[in-house]
Protein backbone atom coordinates (compact mmCIF):
# COMPACT_ATOMS: atom_id res chain seq x y z
CA UNK A 1 0.00 0.00 0.00
CA UNK A 2 1.88 3.06 -1.15
CA UNK A 3 0.97 5.85 1.63
CA UNK A 4 0.74 9.35 0.60
CA UNK A 5 1.46 12.88 2.99
CA UNK A 6 -1.40 15.53 3.14
CA UNK A 7 -0.69 18.47 4.07
CA UNK A 8 -3.56 20.37 5.15
CA UNK A 9 -4.41 24.41 5.97
CA UNK A 10 -7.28 25.34 8.07
CA UNK A 11 -8.17 28.88 6.24
CA UNK A 12 -9.48 29.88 9.72
CA UNK A 13 -7.10 31.35 12.35
CA UNK A 14 -9.96 31.02 15.19
CA UNK A 15 -9.34 28.74 18.13
CA UNK A 16 -12.91 28.15 17.74
CA UNK A 17 -13.12 27.18 14.03
CA UNK A 18 -15.52 24.96 12.56
CA UNK A 19 -13.27 24.44 9.87
CA UNK A 20 -10.70 23.11 12.55
CA UNK A 21 -13.44 20.72 13.59
CA UNK A 22 -13.85 19.58 10.15
CA UNK A 23 -10.18 19.72 9.46
CA UNK A 24 -9.98 16.85 12.37
CA UNK A 25 -13.14 14.52 10.85
CA UNK A 26 -11.68 14.87 7.54
CA UNK A 27 -8.16 13.28 9.68
CA UNK A 28 -10.50 10.74 10.86
CA UNK A 29 -12.14 9.78 7.69
CA UNK A 30 -9.36 9.72 5.06
CA UNK A 31 -8.58 6.03 3.60
CA UNK A 32 -5.58 4.50 5.59
CA UNK A 33 -3.40 5.67 2.45
CA UNK A 34 -3.07 9.15 3.40
CA UNK A 35 -1.37 10.66 6.43
CA UNK A 36 -3.00 14.36 7.79
CA UNK A 37 -1.05 16.68 8.86
CA UNK A 38 -1.83 20.28 9.22
CA UNK A 39 0.54 22.95 7.99
CA UNK A 40 0.08 26.14 9.90
CA UNK A 41 -0.02 30.08 8.62
CA UNK A 42 -0.82 31.34 11.88
CA UNK A 43 2.63 32.63 12.33
CA UNK A 44 3.39 34.24 8.89
CA UNK A 45 3.91 37.28 8.85
CA UNK A 46 2.42 39.68 6.25
CA UNK A 47 4.17 39.07 2.99
CA UNK A 48 6.16 41.15 0.84
CA UNK A 49 8.81 40.59 -1.71
CA UNK A 50 11.22 42.30 0.60
CA UNK A 51 11.77 38.95 1.74
CA UNK A 52 11.93 37.03 -1.33
CA UNK A 53 15.78 37.01 -0.85
CA UNK A 54 15.97 35.76 2.25
CA UNK A 55 12.96 34.17 3.78
CA UNK A 56 12.69 34.26 7.63
CA UNK A 57 12.98 30.77 9.38
CA UNK A 58 9.00 30.25 9.86
CA UNK A 59 8.46 30.81 5.96
CA UNK A 60 10.93 28.33 4.73
CA UNK A 61 9.76 25.86 7.59
CA UNK A 62 6.09 26.47 6.23
CA UNK A 63 7.48 26.50 2.22
CA UNK A 64 9.52 23.47 3.24
CA UNK A 65 6.57 21.83 5.12
CA UNK A 66 4.28 21.68 1.33
CA UNK A 67 7.14 20.37 -0.31
CA UNK A 68 7.20 17.52 2.07
CA UNK A 69 3.65 17.11 1.01
CA UNK A 70 2.51 14.96 -2.03
CA UNK A 71 -0.84 16.37 -1.99
CA UNK A 72 -2.35 19.59 -0.14
CA UNK A 73 -6.25 20.33 1.22
CA UNK A 74 -7.52 23.30 1.75
CA UNK A 75 -10.21 23.25 4.62
CA UNK A 76 -11.37 26.87 4.33
CA UNK A 77 -14.43 29.35 5.84
CA UNK A 78 -15.78 31.94 3.93
CA UNK A 79 -15.15 35.98 4.53
CA UNK A 80 -17.20 38.52 3.11
CA UNK A 81 -17.57 36.09 -0.24
CA UNK A 82 -13.91 35.52 -0.61
CA UNK A 83 -10.65 33.71 1.33
CA UNK A 84 -10.07 34.90 4.39
CA UNK A 85 -6.88 37.10 4.63
CA UNK A 86 -4.87 34.63 6.21
CA UNK A 87 -5.28 32.02 4.20
CA UNK A 88 -4.04 34.36 1.17
CA UNK A 89 -0.93 35.48 2.63
CA UNK A 90 -0.07 31.57 2.93
CA UNK A 91 -0.53 31.22 -0.56
CA UNK A 92 1.65 34.25 -1.43
CA UNK A 93 4.12 33.03 0.88
CA UNK A 94 4.00 29.28 -0.72
CA UNK A 95 4.19 30.55 -4.46
CA UNK A 96 7.16 32.97 -3.75
CA UNK A 97 9.42 34.07 -4.77
CA UNK A 98 8.62 34.03 -8.82
CA UNK A 99 10.15 30.27 -9.74
CA UNK A 100 9.83 28.47 -6.82
CA UNK A 101 6.12 28.29 -6.54
CA UNK A 102 5.46 25.39 -3.83
CA UNK A 103 1.75 24.30 -5.04
CA UNK A 104 3.12 23.74 -9.22
CA UNK A 105 2.33 20.46 -9.96
CA UNK A 106 0.92 19.59 -6.23
CA UNK A 107 -2.56 17.75 -6.65
CA UNK A 108 -4.97 20.14 -3.99
CA UNK A 109 -8.77 19.53 -2.71
CA UNK A 110 -10.73 22.31 -1.16
CA UNK A 111 -13.43 21.96 1.30
CA UNK A 112 -14.84 24.22 3.68
CA UNK A 113 -18.11 25.06 6.29
CA UNK A 114 -20.15 27.47 6.82
CA UNK A 115 -23.58 28.20 9.15
CA UNK A 116 -24.78 29.36 5.85
CA UNK A 117 -27.12 27.59 3.66
CA UNK A 118 -24.69 27.72 0.66
CA UNK A 119 -21.30 26.72 2.60
CA UNK A 120 -18.11 28.43 1.36
CA UNK A 121 -19.03 28.25 -2.06
CA UNK A 122 -18.29 31.79 -3.04
CA UNK A 123 -14.49 31.33 -1.12
CA UNK A 124 -13.96 27.93 -2.96
CA UNK A 125 -14.51 29.63 -5.84
CA UNK A 126 -12.10 32.68 -5.47
CA UNK A 127 -9.44 29.82 -4.37
CA UNK A 128 -9.74 27.67 -7.59
CA UNK A 129 -8.87 30.51 -9.31
CA UNK A 130 -6.17 31.45 -7.27
CA UNK A 131 -5.14 28.07 -6.94
CA UNK A 132 -5.37 27.44 -10.74
CA UNK A 133 -2.83 30.27 -11.04
CA UNK A 134 0.10 28.81 -9.17
CA UNK A 135 -0.71 25.58 -11.34
CA UNK A 136 -1.99 23.22 -8.58
CA UNK A 137 -4.05 20.56 -10.10
CA UNK A 138 -7.17 20.78 -8.80
CA UNK A 139 -9.94 17.81 -7.62
CA UNK A 140 -12.88 19.46 -8.90
CA UNK A 141 -15.61 16.28 -8.76
CA UNK A 142 -16.90 16.13 -5.51
CA UNK A 143 -17.13 19.23 -4.48
CA UNK A 144 -18.35 20.15 -0.79
CA UNK A 145 -19.48 23.08 0.79
CA UNK A 146 -20.36 21.69 4.42
CA UNK A 147 -23.64 23.75 6.18
CA UNK A 148 -22.28 23.52 9.84
CA UNK A 149 -24.95 23.01 12.37
CA UNK A 150 -24.04 23.22 16.47
CA UNK A 151 -23.51 19.58 17.32
CA UNK A 152 -22.22 18.06 13.23
CA UNK A 153 -19.07 17.39 14.49
CA UNK A 154 -17.44 17.49 17.92
CA UNK A 155 -14.45 19.50 19.23
CA UNK A 156 -12.24 15.60 18.34
CA UNK A 157 -13.68 15.64 14.61
CA UNK A 158 -16.33 13.25 15.31
CA UNK A 159 -19.63 13.57 12.68
CA UNK A 160 -22.61 12.97 14.09
CA UNK A 161 -24.57 12.79 11.36
CA UNK A 162 -24.28 9.24 9.46
CA UNK A 163 -24.84 10.84 6.21
CA UNK A 164 -22.46 13.26 6.47
CA UNK A 165 -19.71 11.43 8.04
CA UNK A 166 -20.49 9.32 4.49
CA UNK A 167 -20.19 12.12 2.41
CA UNK A 168 -16.95 12.96 3.77
CA UNK A 169 -15.62 9.68 4.10
CA UNK A 170 -16.52 9.49 0.27
CA UNK A 171 -14.55 12.66 -0.82
CA UNK A 172 -11.65 11.84 1.30
CA UNK A 173 -11.54 8.76 -0.61
CA UNK A 174 -12.19 10.30 -3.70
CA UNK A 175 -9.17 12.87 -3.51
CA UNK A 176 -6.65 10.05 -2.27
CA UNK A 177 -8.16 8.24 -5.89
CA UNK A 178 -7.25 12.26 -7.49
CA UNK A 179 -3.78 11.79 -6.07
CA UNK A 180 -3.07 9.18 -7.26
CA UNK A 181 -4.06 9.91 -10.62
CA UNK A 182 -1.94 13.19 -10.60
CA UNK A 183 1.29 12.08 -9.47
CA UNK A 184 0.52 9.06 -12.02
CA UNK A 185 0.71 11.40 -14.64
CA UNK A 186 3.02 13.92 -12.93
CA UNK A 187 5.51 12.50 -10.89
CA UNK A 188 7.24 14.55 -8.07
CA UNK A 189 10.80 15.27 -8.70
CA UNK A 190 13.17 14.94 -5.47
Amino acid sequence: MTRYKVGYFVGSLSSTSINRMLAKALVRLAPPELELTEIPIRDLALYSQDYDADFPPVARAFKKAIGDSDAILFVTPEFNRSIPGGLKNAIDWASRPWGQNSFARKPTAVIGASPGSIGTAVAQHSLRGVLCYCNAPLMNTVEAYIQFKPGLITEDGQVTDDSTAEFLRNYMNEFHAFIVRVLTVLPRTT
